[in-house]
């Protein structure tokens, strides 16, 4: 929090809401570094470079992890039988996965004959796919500092054709238009796959399918127009959902820029377990961290299931939550592009005033955060001329409270596929507002005794009584309970809970350890600096 607050906060009690937020974290710690998921283990073999698919399409690292899965032998890992497979049989990682697949190998049964060679085998290949992970943020730096970077306030528009390769154009048009980050919306329902798609994808619905052969179509087409504008233009996709390890593993060598990354997202709005959701989102989110990616946080979307003026701290008391778990990850706060969304009734009385109140609020307790904030949705309106008003205010408290990803407003959105003339319209009201009142967060001061001081003191304070009551109930029982967006989720109900294992006492997971030792995670764990 800055140290003179515009709203007048008290630093103590957004200093003990964030204490409540890391103790809630730190009570999930051990229960998330004690198991790993079918996912977690896919992941690995895609940082090995495994990918492709069978003859009946099944991607070859869910046939790798199935095969160990049938056995009962993942809780030491996916690793131990596949580095010795490869130790014994002289392959690489890929053919290993080829042979498992013709049914010439079978992982779940495989007799480990020298686990020592096994293991030194793993921690030589998880070196190498940990630094390749790292080099991938290299580049991005030398790309950025080469290029001219992206505005202060970065524009955020969608693509979303189903078509990976129209997606390419219309996203190349963005950015010449003016667009920072182009973000190409998922499928409809992957999220609930648990195995990724493979290869280049012509159709979708509501979205393009994230394949690893998509994000590199898109990143080949974004680094080629900003080549030619002279600057760097940011990626985004979605790795929430049952393989959210594996799609920011895909992402990280890709190199992707940003990645949709909540710890509650899945749980509340796409019905998985609870319990999966939160050990992926901690393994992604190293991935992620490593790969010098910033996440991109749901919270926007609380408020489409619940009231704005009624529930505005539990996005608050989200986001503390969100942040901590993600410094557990070895995520920095410029890593970090918490979520909010401007979604007051257009109805309500000042509305536009509890709007400011809410997203300057946002930007004082997270000082150094991106923050992503989303434009009205759940009130957008039919009538054109209106919703460019909406969209108009929502600029207007960007430019305001300086968020640092603006995600535009476009009138077609919730209808269609927006056309590139809509995009143009959209970027050209954001630019045009941000530049004229750039300087008006610093000119205007707030009343200490008005709406808007008074609007932002009781989030605070109903944000510090949420945070307490789940660190004393506990996070699972708290979802449960329907304590965020006004759902409820079952600890043991939900998609993809079989997929969670309790690790053996000699699980092996070489490239957790590397993320976990180049992060320097276990030195903050010791010193307990996970406040920030």
């Amino acid at each position: 929090m800055s140290a003179a607050s515009k709203l007048f906060l008290d630093e103590a009690k957004v200093a003990r809401a964030r204490a409540s937020a890391s103790n809630i974290a730190d009570s999930l710690t051990g229960f998330v570094r004690a198991r790993t998921t079918v996912a977690v283990e896919r992941t690995l073999l895609r940082l090995l470079g495994v990918d492709g698919i069978e003859d009946q399409g099944i991607p070859l690292p869910n046939v790798v992890v199935d095969q160990v899965a049938r056995a009962g032998r993942l809780d030491r890992g996916v690793m131990l039988p596949f580095c010795s497979a490869m130790a014994a049989l002289g392959l690489e990682p890929q053919q290993v996965a080829e042979a498992a697949a013709r049914g010439e190998l079978d992982l779940g049964t495989w007799e480990i004959h020298n686990e020592a060679e096994a293991r030194a085998l793993g921690e030589r290949i998880g070196a190498d796919a940990v630094a390749r992970v790292g080099r991938t943020a290299t580049e991005r730096r030398e790309r950025m500092a080469r290029l001219r970077p992206p505005n202060e306030t970065m524009l955020y528009v969608i693509v979303a054709t189903g078509n990976i390769f129209e997606d390419a154009v219309q996203g190349k048009a963005a950015a010449v238009q003016g667009a920072d980050v182009i973000a190409v919306i998922r499928s409809t329902g992957q999220s609930l796959l648990d195995f990724v798609p493979y290869g280049e994808t012509t159709e979708g619905f509501g979205g393009t399918y994230a394949t690893q052969a998509n994000f590199r179509v898109m990143r080949t087409a974004l680094d080629e127009v900003g080549e030619r504008i002279n600057r760097y233009v940011l990626l985004t996709n979605y790795c929430s959902g049952l393989c959210m390890p594996e799609i920011a593993a895909m992402g990280a060598l890709e190199r992707l820029d940003m990645m949709l990354n909540d710890a509650l997202y899945g749980i509340l709005f796409r019905d998985i377990n609870p319990e999966r959701t939160l050990i992926d989102q901690y393994f992604s989110r190293m991935i992620n961290a490593h790969a010098g990616v910033i996440i991109n946080t749901g919270e926007d979307n609380y408020l489409t299931t619940d009231d704005a003026i009624e529930a505005t701290h539990t996005v608050l008391a989200s986001q503390l939550i969100n942040e901590q778990l993600a410094f557990r990850s070895g995520l920095q706060p410029w890593q970090l592009g918490l979520g909010h969304a401007f979604e007051m009734d257009p109805a309500a009385r000042d509305g536009f005033l509890m709007e400011l109140a809410q997203a300057q609020l946002v930007r004082e307790v997270f000082p150094d955060h991106k923050l992503k904030y989303m434009p009205p949705t759940r009130y957008m309106t039919g009538n054109v001329f209106k919703g460019y008003v909406q969209d108009a205010m929502f600029n207007l408290v960007t430019a305001w409270t300086k968020q640092g990803i603006q995600l535009l407003g476009m009138h077609t959105e919730a209808m269609h596929t927006p056309h590139m003339h809509d995009r143009h319209m959209a970027i050209e009201s954001a630019r045009y507002i941000l530049n004229n009142a750039a300087s008006i967060g610093d000119e205007v001061e707030f009343k200490r005794d008005g709406l808007v001081v008074r609007r932002a003191h009781e989030t605070v304070e109903q944000t510090i009584g949420l945070l307490e009551e789940v660190e004393s109930m506990g996070l699972f029982e708290a979802l449960a309970a329907g304590r965020f967006a006004d759902v409820k989720r079952r600890r043991d109900g939900g998609r993809g809970r079989a997929g969670v294992v309790v690790r053996a006492a000699d699980y092996f997971n070489p490239i957790e350890a590397g993320l976990r030792a180049a992060l320097q995670l276990d030195a903050d764990e010791a010193s307990h600096g996970n406040h920030r």
